[in-house]
């Protein structure tokens, strides 16, 4: 790794524009000389949000890399058809959907006992489903939707599948963030009570920041030898999601924006990537570990009591305390 490529890097990097769009993506395959990703053969994968986008994409390719592709989807029409196109592409020839509402906690509770009955090990679990509310919604607990679906269910899912992860030794967890995060400051009251009127965009961006905080909180309780946490962030991509919920931005960027399959590249980097656990609990952009801060404001005061705090709010919303003992 030449120092020169650092310095381009870093220059993208500090760019923003640059660094998320398929500029930088390209500029740091070439730069880092970006290898294949390694062989998943007799890997088991569990993907959420995957019959389209980023989580299709990466199921897609991990399935031609020899993974035993599991996904979650909330409709199972489009579950169908997202099957029919991993199995087009696997070399492994299990591939397997499970039907849930990651915002409903009894349907969380449900996927994941019937996933461990399936498998007793899960080598890769990825967080990936996410949407903009356009307007204020509420799970079935109460919570609003974003909050639920994306930081409750999500935490709730790893917990269940601990034990499968752990038989891995180690398993990993990649938990897909967002550009949007960078803008917001972590607050739990704000993250938990909301603000008025309602802003879907900014809330979405406030559980992406929150998805980080949860993800080092988890690395601090589980060893590494045993679980492997990453977030990361995937650019801007040119996705059904942003297309729908981001019009004006798709609009002006849309030449620029990256390929589900750029966006994917890290995703599926981490999750082959023997040598992950040297850098648990680390956020990742294009293959490399980056600083979760570009905003000044958004730094934290004490980074350790936000962990502590969201964790036992996430703890005392989804199940007795006594029963999520990592």
């Amino acid at each position: 790794m030449s120092a020169t490529a650092l310095v381009l890097d870093q220059l993208l990097e500090t760019s923003v524009v640059g660094s998320f769009t398929r500029v930088g993506y390209d500029a740091r395959r070439r730069l880092f000389h970006w290898t294949a990703a390694s062989s998943m053969l007799e890997k088991s994968v569990l993907i959420t949000g995957a019959t389209s986008g980023l989580g299709l994409e990466s199921a897609i390719t991990m399935a031609k890399l020899g993974a035993s592709v599991h996904f979650i989807a909330r409709d199972e029409t489009r579950a169908r058809s997202a099957r029919e196109q991993i199995l087009a592409a696997s070399t492994s020839g299990e591939v397997e959907y499970l039907v849930a509402d990651m915002s409903d906690l009894h349907s969380v509770r449900d996927v994941a006992e019937r996933m461990s009955a399936r498998s007793e090990r899960l080598d890769v679990l990825v967080h990936n489903a996410g949407a903009i509310a356009p307007t204020l919604t509420f799970a079935s607990d109460g919570v609003e939707v974003t909050l639920a679906a994306q930081l409750l269910g999500p935490f709730l899912l790893t917990q269940l599948l601990l034990p499968s992860l752990r038989a891995a030794a180690p398993g990993k967890v990649v938990t897909v963030s967002s550009g949007g995060m960078y803008t917001q400051r972590f607050d739990l009251a704000r993250l938990t009570n909301g603000v008025e009127p309602y802003d879907g965009v900014e809330t979405y961006a406030r559980v992406k920041r929150a998805l980080i905080v949860v993800n080092h909180e988890w690395a601090r309780r589980v060893p590494a030898r045993e679980v492997v946490f990453a977030t990361m962030h995937p650019g801007w991509v040119d996705t059904p999601g942003v297309r729908s919920s981001l019009p004006r931005f798709h609009r002006v960027m849309g030449p620029l924006l990256r390929s589900p399959a750029q966006g994917a590249d890290t995703i599926i980097w981490l999750a082959a990537d023997a040598q992950l656990a040297a850098s648990d609990g680390d956020f990742w952009l294009d293959r490399r570990v980056r600083s979760e801060y570009k905003v000044p404001r958004t730094r934290p005061t004490n980074p350790a009591a936000d962990q502590v705090e969201l964790w036992e709010w996430c703890v005392a919303r989804t199940s007795p305390p006594e029963t999520l003992s990592p």
